[in-house]
């Protein structure tokens, strides 16, 4: 029976969790700009479902290393989230009191950590960018999976957004959100095999030089040609003959070769 209690709260959360994913950031930005269209676009973002075990990925989307360790997760089936907020270059993670909240559960993320991105809220009104991500355990090799998940809140001086291009919103966050080169993806793995040079072949093996031919006194004529083919010029004197070659002259007397030159 407890099981079973533990096992509906859990798909409980999980539902309220994605509800809240398609609901806060419509409520934050009504007017859906065009600066978080283009955000959304440039990071790709991981659909996330669920199934009798909770929250489950169904479409993966783009991968991103943490490049600043701070980023304080949460379980996912946790209905409260770790905010860590980026300002004037430097992360600061959850007050004591909000942790203290969020309760024992949670994770520190560790620099390198490779994440997914499940959304991505644009507050103009408050000049604030959060992206909400979410382990990806494949990625990082994880034994069992855990998906712990932690909103990052961007925040940029007041007015900024009002001007600012994705462009410029990207390489600010970038400084906390990389994107991932590939090595741990099985997408980027094939791309870097197809883009891999081919490997040299090693040249064929030469064939041994041939034993060069030799003329014998006392051999015929047919014999000579047999052995350099024929000649470039012959000339009969009857019982002499000679077989003239480009650096050779050899003499047959009565059908026999008697002289090479």
């Amino acid at each position: 029976m407890l099981g079973m209690w533990r096992r509906s709260i859990t798909w409980i959360a999980a539902i309220l969790f994605l509800v809240g994913i398609s609901t806060i950031a419509a409520a934050q930005d009504p007017s859906g700009s065009p600066l978080a269209d283009e955000l959304k676009k440039e990071y790709k973002l991981t659909k996330l479902g669920i199934d009798t075990s909770g929250i489950t990925v169904t479409q993966p989307g783009a991968v991103f290393v943490l490049e600043k360790g701070g980023v304080l997760g949460v379980p996912p089936a946790n209905l409260a989230i770790g905010q860590t907020t980026y300002k004037d270059g430097e992360l600061h993670g959850p007050s004591a009191s909000q942790v203290m909240f969020l309760g024992q559960a949670t994770k520190l993320f560790p620099i390198g950590e490779k994440v997914y991105v499940v959304k991505v809220d644009v507050n103009p009104k408050k000049d604030k960018v959060a992206l909400t991500i979410m382990e990806c355990d494949s990625c990082n090799g994880a034994q069992q999976a855990s998906s712990y998940k932690a909103q990052i809140n961007f925040q940029f001086p007041k007015d900024y957004l009002a001007g600012a291009d994705a462009g410029q919103v990207k390489d600010v966050i970038s400084q906390v959100l990389a994107p991932d080169s590939g090595s741990n993806d099985p997408q980027g793995q094939n791309q870097n095999q197809q883009q891999a040079p081919p490997q040299q072949q090693a040249p064929p093996p030469q064939a041994a030089p041939a034993a060069p031919e030799t003329i014998q006194l006392g051999q015929t004529p047919d014999q000579v040609e047999a052995a350099l083919g024929p000649p470039e010029k012959k000339v009969n004197l009857g019982a002499k003959q000679i077989y003239v070659y480009k650096d050779l002259k050899i003499t047959f007397v009565n059908g026999k070769v008697s002289d090479v030159q």
